[in-house]
């Protein structure tokens, strides 16, 4: 499991102080400079008010896929904005169970914290072990599941280093509006072809799980909209329509 040193975003932070004391940062400052002035263009480009945008982001474990989503305050429906490249990977398709099994967790969280000086250049926290992965746990759940640089990993998400500077300037600039940053992690999309292969591939319990999380997923490629959900008392998924 990564561990390393996160910077809590605390419910007290006020407009401009995170963002403030995120770019005292060295790595952040860089990132500042030599990828905001570009990201801007492309925000406004694609439709977007930069002062106003909130971002959404959702994994997908077999394309190795990292999307980004984005909307305006005002709007009602998030539109894709960027695709990152998740350049490795641990474990196997399915949740994660327990500490050390190598899996990255798969269900719904958002961005916990964020840490400017970590050990793989720039990490977001997810907030996992949400209250599914504690019901459902076969151990000790663990924790530190990040999104960061570096292409390495045991249970996060990586992506290169050019691309993560890219990322979190633009998690930044949503968070320090106090925005919730909302991700997905899906074991695949799924499609009829890749329904066929869960269901040749793996065990009734995955199935099971995958079924449980297809709904959250079906919602948002339907509606665009972030899917509301709550846990049960064990632990499973329940979509709030």
């Amino acid at each position: 499991m990564l561990v390393t040193l996160t910077i809590p975003v605390l419910a007290q932070d006020v407009e401009g102080e995170f963002k403030s004391a995120q770019r005292k940062h060295q790595r952040v400052k860089k990132a500042y400079e030599t990828k905001y002035n570009k990201l801007k263009k492309q925000i406004e480009t694609a439709g977007f008010d930069v002062k106003s945008f909130e971002i959404f982001l959702r994994a997908f474990k077999y394309e190795k896929e990292l999307q980004v989503w984005m909307k305006n305050k005002d709007d009602n429906t998030f539109k894709l904005f960027k695709t990152y490249s998740i350049c490795q990977s641990s474990g196997d398709l399915g949740p994660k169970r327990k500490e050390g099994d190598g899996q990255v967790p798969e269900g719904f969280y958002e961005i916990e914290s964020f840490n400017p000086a970590s050990s793989y250049h720039l990490s977001m926290k997810v907030n996992y072990p949400n209250g599914s992965d504690r019901k459902k746990a076969t151990g000790r759940t663990g924790g530190d599941i990040m999104i960061h640089g570096e292409c390495v990993t045991i249970g996060c998400i990586p992506i290169e280093n050019e691309p993560i500077e890219e990322l979190y300037v633009l998690c930044v600039e949503s968070k320090n509006r106090k925005n919730r940053i909302s991700v997905n992690i899906f074991p695949c999309k799924f499609t009829g072809e890749n329904e066929k292969m869960l269901n040749k591939n793996y065990t009734k319990e995955k199935l099971d799980f995958w079924n449980n999380l297809k709904p959250g997923f079906t919602y948002f490629e339907e509606n665009f909209k972030i899917p509301k959900v709550t846990i049960d008392k064990e632990g499973n998924y329940v979509l709030v329509k």
